[in-house]
């Protein structure tokens, strides 16, 4: 599994300051993308030492980790939030998925945050509610739906 890039965000994952981290070879090519480079195979390798620089490099000022993908991967994005899990039990862990479903090979207790759903530009993202995309917060084995927190209350 690649990555092409990365970025420190304060929108994808509610409450937290995240690394996203871009992944390559995206097999979901939904109509409307905002990163349609990332349905080629291009990037670098994305390991546990990868990761390792990473939290390295931005040490205490993140709180949370988000794989932005990885859904023609789904055995190693599981594989390295295990990982995360046991070697940065401090840092949370988010997964963007573009399936409508959970992949079989996802263990949900590798994860504290998991966004299902392709998008669909009709419905719009999570920040509408007539989006079809749910993010989840993954606690004791359990999958809470959180996307409200994306929608802005009028005042």
């Amino acid at each position: 599994m690649k990555y092409v890039n990365t970025g420190v965000v304060f929108q994808e994952i509610p409450d937290e300051v995240t690394l996203s981290i871009n992944i390559s070879n995206c097999p979901c090519h939904c109509k409307g993308c905002h990163s349609e480079y990332l349905w080629e195979d291009i990037g670098e390798q994305l390991t546990a030492m990868t990761l390792n620089q990473m939290i390295k490099d931005y040490g205490a000022d993140i709180t949370c980790i988000c794989f932005m993908g990885g859904d023609g991967d789904t055995a190693t994005v599981n594989s390295l939030a295990h990982w995360m899990k046991m070697a940065h039990p401090e840092i949370h862990i988010g997964w963007y998925s573009g399936r409508a479903n959970l992949a079989k090979e996802i263990d949900i207790n590798n994860f504290d945050y998991i966004k299902l759903g392709p998008y669909i530009e009709t419905k719009g993202g999570l920040n509408k509610k007539t989006t079809n995309q749910r993010l989840y917060k993954i606690t004791n084995g359990s999958m809470t739906d959180i996307t409200s927190k994306f929608w802005k209350k009028k005042r």
